[in-house]
């Protein structure tokens, strides 16, 4: 299956990166394929309109649509901002709405603090609701993010592979629930 790991921060010193390839690499080794949607190399403006509203779009919003398209599944990195997601990750996901329908969502937060952006994840459940994209019930929390991975986004808390494995197992089991059911039809 195609998943899309979508990066939901652009600041230059980003963690989010690091996370993203990290949980790439994981989802790989499953017999999957990746795509990182980037919203910093894709120069996303803010939203005037979402894609099917646009007349003639452009190269970078035709990659945006095709990569959300093609997905069967979206993992979401999500920073923690006051307590929410980032405008960036927001701005990114409204550019397209039917292009999620009936493929789940899987929720990854992070924050420098011991919470790891569980509101963050929360809120973004929500979202991902409206976006017709159910996440699945468990989400990965990454607290202290700084001290979990060095510069060069390797691991240095083994605890987390122990939790991602789970975490990726039961995504797996929704990703073949919803492709099945897809064969048979949506309700639109």
């Amino acid at each position: 299956m195609n998943i899309a790991i979508i990066l939901g921060s652009v600041r230059s010193d980003r963690n989010g990166e690091k996370i993203g390839k990290w949980v790439a690499k994981k989802i790989e080794s499953r017999g999957h394929t990746t795509m990182i949607v980037d919203p910093m190399e894709l120069e996303l403006p803010i939203l005037d309109r979402m894609y099917k509203e646009m007349k003639n779009p452009e190269p970078k919003f035709q990659k945006l649509q095709e990569m959300i398209l093609s997905a069967d599944g979206y993992v979401p990195i999500t920073p923690e901002y006051n307590h929410t997601i980032s405008a960036a990750l927001k701005n990114t996901l409204d550019y397209c709405l039917e292009e999620y329908f009936f493929k789940p969502s899987s929720i990854v937060s992070y924050s420098v603090g011991s919470f790891g952006g569980i509101n963050a994840a929360q809120h973004l459940r929500q979202i991902f609701a409206e976006l017709g994209s159910p996440s699945i019930p468990s989400s990965l929390q990454i607290s202290k993010v700084h001290e979990t991975f060095d510069e060069e986004g390797n691991l240095l808390s083994p605890e987390f592979d122990k939790r991602i494995d789970r975490f990726l197992d039961e995504f797996d089991w929704y990703l073949e629930a919803f492709k099945t059911q897809r064969k048979s039809g949506t309700p639109y």
